[in-house]
């Protein structure tokens, strides 16, 4: 028989009585760092729901940029880069951006130079994945819109299904324990 038994960050079992952690509330009129509600809703828009190229997102600015000339106003945002800044700018529960460098050491093809991959250093900026995901756990924002526990789905036939990381082996062998080691654990 298996259980779940919420949890603290050290493992031990949480008291069934206590009450959840209450998250801090935003003003609604707090849009950081967007400027206002159509500069946020603008951004979600084109990078989330319809995922426009760069290219696009520029030739819209400068579209807009134009229609509103006579005004004397100005789009939401000048092009792709300023959207993309303004969305980098979003606080992730402060979090910090990090930076690694690597470049490849495997084998290299003989007699031949290798291709320009294998010889160029690259760099990637990430925020750390666990420090992501410890925030996201504790904003209400995200209730109900993710599995954070382990799962088995199966079809009516009886075949097993692989849909997201929380379906698949590794993060069932990280957090599912039998209850016999589960029950020694608690004593």
């Amino acid at each position: 028989m298996l259980v779940g038994v919420p949890c603290n960050s050290n493992g031990n079992p949480l008291d069934p009585e206590s009450e959840a952690p209450v998250a801090e509330t935003k003003d609604s009129t707090d849009w950081t760092p967007f400027s206002n509600r159509l500069e946020f809703e603008t951004a979600e828009f084109l990078f989330k729901r319809v995922k426009m190229s760069a290219g696009n997102i520029d030739i819209l600015c400068n579209l807009w940029g134009a229609s509103l000339d006579e005004f004397g106003a100005e789009p939401p945002f000048s092009g792709h880069r300023d959207l993309y800044s303004k969305i980098d700018a979003i606080p992730v529960g402060g979090i910090p951006w990090q930076s690694t460098a690597f470049k490849y050491d495997g084998p290299r093809p003989d007699g031949v130079k290798p291709p320009k991959w294998m010889e160029n250093e690259y760099e990637i900026w990430f925020r750390d994945p666990r420090l992501l995901f410890k925030t996201m756990l504790e904003n209400r924002d995200f209730h109900g819109s993710f599995d954070y526990a382990p799962f088995r789905q199966y079809d009516n036939k009886g075949n097993r299904h692989y849909e997201q990381l929380m379906s698949g082996d590794w993060a069932w062998k990280q957090a599912v324990r039998t209850f016999s080691l589960l029950s020694e654990s608690l004593c």
